[in-house]
């Protein structure tokens, strides 16, 4: 009324000035009365149940006629994207106090919050901006050991081998290293000393848990920035990582009800279907709400996503299967310690495949890699087995979703390359961080210069809180990227059309025609292929877009995996050439100076794309891979600052990217 009221004046005012007079004051008064009487009249003669029409015959369908103006008034999708860390470590967790860390969980909150903080090393460090949202996962097997021994507590003292790591840790540098190393190996090998341990049911331990709920709680502030409580379960049964993060939707009432769970017989367990019931035990005693995430799994040497239940050689049964997806509904895909999408042995035909590739053996080198455990380890290759499984079990025990993070052992959640802090404090920036190992087991080592500065997970929600990035985590509508920010949205339906990709707001017309990363397709009609609504917005402080990908992985009628790479929307005037690859987009990147320009890519991109090879028969799983233009690595900016030479093995540039949730396909 108010638009239809302040148009009759304008009128009446501009039929005075045209006949050359002037609307007096009280003129303009009754003016403005008249038309606001004969306004409230028409409005009254029309009703309230007026409404706007859709601004395009084609958007009719997202934008369903209404009583208000404003395209985001009444919408009740997700509308943001949240960017943090599941996976950080501080001194409270064993392994990352051996390596040097002096920083707590105060300490990883107020840096994640944005604010500057003097590394464990004595350097100044701050984040370009700060994260949303953070979990703290100290390992939960010794959970505050390390501070324990670091102060020289008597009791600590008086065992011999306690002593010894104490004197190794007071000489610093490499001893120290040393004693993670020994720490890291007792552990697996079963053999910590008992007098040390800081074990469930002691005081210690109860108030190293304290220690994490009491640092969430002070931080937590809904709506700006969620401090989650978790902690991190640590079965490394003979090396293989097994590793699960665990993530509270509570606060500390509940949390604090039980300790967390170990994997230290006999108090704890090294099987998941342990794990997976204390879980349940948790969600019946407090009427809270938990989840689990499994570590990448790519020193698993196999046995991440088994066929046969790993601790008995029994094939897995249908309770299983419901059970690990239940608790598991997201995966770690990237981080410090490697990518986990793929791997250049499981993808030969995929050029993008070979990237921060760790496969040299398990955690601690005790076993090396084979060939064969490369298809159980690996996020593409487990969505494929996943399917297979489901045609035995009728459920699918590996329909994850994905998220990246860190598992940076700093307190320091780094994951820029321009800013990175390293896997532990031993491995903070300096001219000689690239020469040492990042850890070293006999004449084996994970070489320093091989870390990689990733990842951070992406959470679509539509607020930042504990509640609603929890529930946003269940129900897989999350995206993992190996550091930059870029705004990635992926649905799929069957109704999609070209003119779709050409809307400012995709979300809108996303949820109205398909459902978003992380679900299902309904059931299509007739034999129809689905299509697909792809977009991605660049980070502004990182690189263009050179491409979007999407990745199809399905299980034939004969129970054979596949998978395919299309190349969906690219910048620029590319065309694939006759083996149906694209052209690479260039490399702008100055080594010497650690730098690019942005004068090749693309800042946006967007798409419709319909599968040209759809099988209504066969299961299927689809995600999109984005992939940046070529950036300096953390390794260019590294030589730059301390003006050092690198050898030629050491990479010095990188493509960054960022890989969805999958959406299935079941007939």
């Amino acid at each position: 009324m108010l638009t239809a009221d302040s148009g009759v004046v304008r009128n009446q005012y501009a039929k005075q000035r045209k006949a050359g007079k002037r609307m007096s004051h009280v003129q303009l008064a009754r003016t403005m009365k008249t038309t606001f009487v004969l306004c409230l009249a028409l409005a009254m003669a029309t009703s309230a149940l007026a409404q706007l029409p859709a601004p395009t015959e084609e958007a009719e369908g997202a934008f369903p006629a209404q009583e208000h103006y404003s395209p985001y008034a009444g919408r009740d999708f997700p509308t943001q994207v949240f960017w943090g860390d599941t996976h950080l470590h501080t001194g409270m967790s064993m392994d990352a106090g051996s390596f040097g860390c002096r920083l707590n969980p105060d300490d990883a909150h107020r840096f994640a919050r944005g604010e500057e903080v003097t590394s464990s090393g004595g350097l100044k460090v701050r984040l370009s901006r700060p994260l949303d949202f953070l979990v703290v996962a100290d390992h939960s097997d010794n959970m505050g050991f390390f501070p324990r021994l670091y102060a020289g507590e008597q009791a600590m003292l008086a065992d011999p081998t306690g002593r010894r790591w104490y004197d190794m840790l007071q000489e610093g540098g490499q001893q120290g290293v040393a004693v993670a190393v020994e720490v890291i190996q007792s552990v697996t090998n079963n053999t910590f000393p008992e007098a040390l341990a800081s074990l469930p049911g002691s005081d210690a331990y109860r108030s190293a848990w304290e220690t994490t709920i009491n640092a969430a709680e002070k931080y937590n502030d809904p709506c700006h920035y969620t401090a989650f409580i978790g902690y991190e379960w640590t079965s490394t049964e003979k090396g293989a990582n097994r590793h699960r993060v665990v993530i509270y939707r509570d606060g500390g009432l509940k949390a604090s009800m039980m300790v967390p769970y170990t994997a230290l017989p006999p108090l704890g367990s090294p099987d998941p279907r342990d794990l997976w019931k204390w879980l349940q035990s948790y969600e019946e005693k407090t009427g809270g709400r938990i989840l689990a995430i499994a570590h990448n799994g790519n020193m698993s040497n196999g046995v991440l996503f088994p066929i046969v239940d790993t601790f008995t050689g029994k094939p897995f049964d249908r309770a299983w299967a419901e059970t690990r997806i239940k608790w598991e509904p997201i995966y770690e895909i990237t981080q410090i310690k490697g990518d986990g999408e793929t791997h250049p042995f499981l993808s030969p035909n995929d050029e993008f495949a070979d990237y921060e590739t760790w496969d040299q053996g398990n955690l601690d080198l005790s076993e090396l890699k084979t060939d064969e455990m490369l298809q159980y380890e690996y996020g593409r290759s487990a969505l494929g087995v996943g399917m297979q499984l489901a045609r035995e079990l009728e459920v699918n025990p590996y329909k994850f979703g994905f998220i990246g993070s860190t598992d940076s052992h700093t307190a320091l959640a780094t994951a820029e390359e321009e800013n990175f802090f390293g896997k532990h404090s031993g491995s903070e920036p300096s001219p000689e961080r690239v020469e040492h190992p990042m850890a070293k087991v006999g004449d084996l080592e994970y070489a320093g210069w091989s870390m990689t500065a990733s990842g951070l997970a992406a959470v679509w929600a539509r607020e930042n809180t504990r509640e609603a990035l929890f529930d946003a985590m269940l129900r897989k509508e999350t995206y993992a990227t190996t550091g930059p920010r870029m705004m990635v949205r992926f649905f799929g339906g069957w109704d999609f059309t070209a003119v779709d990709a050409q809307t400012r707001l995709p979300g809108n017309v996303g949820y109205e025609k398909g459902v978003p990363m992380g679900g299902d397709l309904p059931k299509g009609p007739g034999g129809k292929a689905p299509s697909f609504l792809v977009g991605a917005l660049r980070d502004p402080l990182s690189g263009n877009l050179d491409r979007i990908q999407i990745i199809k992985v399905w299980v034939d009628k004969a129970g054979e995996r596949h998978e395919k790479v299309f190349d969906v929307v690219w910048s620029g005037d590319r065309t694939p050439g006759p083996d149906g690859k694209l052209p690479p987009v260039g490399n702008t990147v100055d080594v010497a100076k650690a730098t690019w320009a942005n004068t090749i890519g693309a800042p946006e991109l967007i798409t419709v794309w319909t599968d040209p090879e759809f099988d209504p028969n066969v299961s299927a799983a689809y995600y999109a891979r984005v992939l940046e233009i070529p950036t300096p690595r953390w390794t260019a900016y590294e030589a730059r600052r301390f003006g050092i030479e690198m050898e030629e093995e050491i990479p010095m540039v990188t493509v960054e990217r960022a890989y969805t949730s999958p959406i299935w396909y079941t007939p």
